[in-house]
């Protein structure tokens, strides 16, 4: 009898099992429209309202307190919104309040984040990967695929359903105040194919992604939090360099595109329009000339790139008219469900429109498990987001992305305890990491730690003490929490790098590579390296290359001057 029941367990595990990765093999986009049961019985007990409300995701947060979740609660309860897109706070305590909204909606919310580098770009006490720059530097892009299988796991964890990742935008702007970072690079080859790996690695474990800002945000210098940035290029240009990397993803079954609030007049001669809000790029462009069938999102709609010129809920209507499935953080949910039914009176929408977009939306919310939604369990949320696993793919990662601009990739300190080292650690408050791995190798070696805003007296005694030294490293780093093209450390400092350049057997900046270009004279050092940005994997990483551990691989995938480009 016993083993009967056993055998009828493992039968139905197994059955839910090939149930799982059936339904996780077919991409989302190709199941929009196929006979499905649970979607038609959804939408067939719906109103009216519900269905608009559908519509919507609002915003989340878990480290507001108390009176702000119990607001969100309210509009959930009340409005029956689609989903929701968590922010800053806490994974056990998203973890925790995601039970509690889910329990306040009818049909299961689907729930989303800005995770383009993990989690950690949202919540504390989770794991950071490095930012997609520092990825454009690697040459094997399975790493990239893993990672989006890793960061998918992590969010099935806490319960969420859609990565708004990956940046697909081509950041050939070095000024780019919005991107920058954010891109694999200036190449469009590079970031189609990173793009792609990163969105396979997603999608085949089961989360949806969104590729943005469609149709490119890379070639801007205005920020579309506060503005609305104009893209002034021919349609040629855009659809030859900046559609391109979305275009080669929608070959491959691209689940959702966030659209951007930009103005591209080539595109919708409107005077003022965000793309958001034009039918001609999403229509015409991104549904029917390079045919598009997946979810449609807006960027976040409370942002200055759309409201500037279209307020007062305005925008919520003109994008859905213009073809959107999905309204990302409307200012005034309710005042939008009610504008949109009074342009559906007039119109201007219909009821078909908005049963498409609901369809599909209950599509996707099938596709990632909700027709069997699970509570999401509590216990042991940080250690299940730290795994093993997790830390040696960051290190894989890191150790993939150095980059030898110019000269030897190895010192062999283990050969050489006679020589004097100095090692300069500049920019960082504390010895670095870095310096620490190489102390390890060579403890004869003397660290020098030099803060971004150093007096010239101070520079000038570190000078005359470094005279003394056979051979010279140094560690330039960037520790703000976003490496931007320009350090900012003092013109003291930055001469002093200058100076020392020549001298130095080796140079590596743990920075943004466009930095570079504002330190005039490093291209004088004998071996210059980069490690793209502060993090204590790539620092373990750079220590490697110069003991000759580690061969670096990387290539750079931005043009940073004359002297240095891919």
């Amino acid at each position: 009898m016993f083993n009967k029941f056993l055998c009828l367990v493992i039968t139905l595990l197994l059955s839910q099992y090939q149930n799982t990765s059936a339904q996780q093999k077919t991409p989302y986009i190709q199941s929009i429209n196929s006979p499905n049961k649970w979607v038609d019985s959804v939408y067939k007990r719906m109103h009216r309202r519900q269905k608009i409300a559908q519509l919507f995701m609002i915003r989340a947060h878990t480290n507001r307190g108390q009176a702000y979740e119990d607001s969100v609660a309210k509009v959930i309860q009340k409005e029956q919104v689609g989903g929701l897109v968590f922010f800053q706070g806490g994974p056990a305590r998203q973890a925790a309040l995601t039970n509690r909204y889910q329990t306040l909606s009818k049909i299961p919310l689907m729930i989303a984040m800005d995770a383009e580098w993990g989690l950690a770009m949202r919540l504390d006490s989770t794991t950071a990967y490095p930012f997609q720059l520092t990825l454009g530097a690697i040459q094997n892009n399975n790493l990239l695929y893993k990672m989006g299988q890793q960061i998918a796991k992590d969010f099935k964890r806490l319960g969420m359903h859609i990565n708004f990742a990956p940046v697909m935008d081509i950041n050939n702007n070095p000024n780019n105040p919005i991107i920058n970072y954010r891109s694999f690079g200036d190449n469009k080859f590079n970031v189609a194919a990173k793009s792609i790996a990163y969105m396979k690695g997603m999608q085949d474990a089961g989360v949806l992604n969104t590729a943005k800002h469609y149709p490119g945000h890379g070639d801007t210098d205005v920020d579309s939090h506060y503005d609305l940035p104009q893209l002034n290029f021919s349609t040629n240009r855009l659809d030859s360099l900046e559609m391109y990397p979305f275009k080669q993803a929608i070959k491959q079954n691209l689940s959702g595109v966030m659209v951007a609030h930009m103005n591209i007049p080539a595109l919708d001669s409107t005077k003022n329009l965000p793309s958001t809000l034009s039918k001609p790029v999403i229509t015409g462009w991104l549904k029917q000339k390079q045919g598009f069938k997946g979810l449609v999102f807006s960027d976040a709609m409370e942002m200055k790139g759309v409201v500037k010129f279209f307020a007062n809920g305005q925008a919520d209507v003109l994008a859905l008219i213009a073809g959107t499935d999905v309204i990302e953080l409307s200012e005034n949910s309710l005042r939008a469900e009610k504008l949109i039914r009074k342009a559906i009176h007039k119109r201007k929408l219909t009821w078909d429109d908005i049963s498409e977009k609901v369809k599909k939306i209950l599509y996707a919310k099938y596709w990632v498990g909700l027709n069997n939604y699970q509570m999401v369990s509590t216990q042991n949320v940080v250690t299940d987001l730290n795994n093993p696993e997790a830390k040696i793919l960051k290190q894989q990662l890191a150790d993939a992305a150095i980059t030898i601009l110019k000269g030897a990739d190895s010192l062999s300190l283990s050969k050489s305890f006679i020589t004097k080292t100095a090692i300069l650690n500049i920019g960082s408050p504390q010895i670095s990491l870095f310096a620490k791995e190489l102390k390890k190798e060579d403890l004869k070696a003397s660290i020098f730690v030099i803060p971004k805003n150093a007096s010239l007296l101070d520079l000038q005694i570190i000078k005359t003490q470094l005279a003394g030294f056979d051979r010279i490293i140094m560690a330039i780093h960037d520790t703000r929490k976003r490496p931007l093209s320009t350090l900012d450390y003092n013109n003291n400092v930055k001469l002093f790098i200058a100076d020392m350049a020549p001298k130095s057997d080796v140079s590596i900046v743990f920075a943004n590579p466009y930095t570079i270009a504002g330190l005039p004279g490093i291209e004088k050092c004998k071996t210059l390296m980069v490690a793209y940005q502060d993090m204590d994997e790539l620092e373990i990483a750079a220590a490697k290359v110069i003991m000759g551990k580690l061969k670096a691989t990387g290539r750079l995938p931005v043009t940073i001057n004359a002297f240095f480009k891919p």
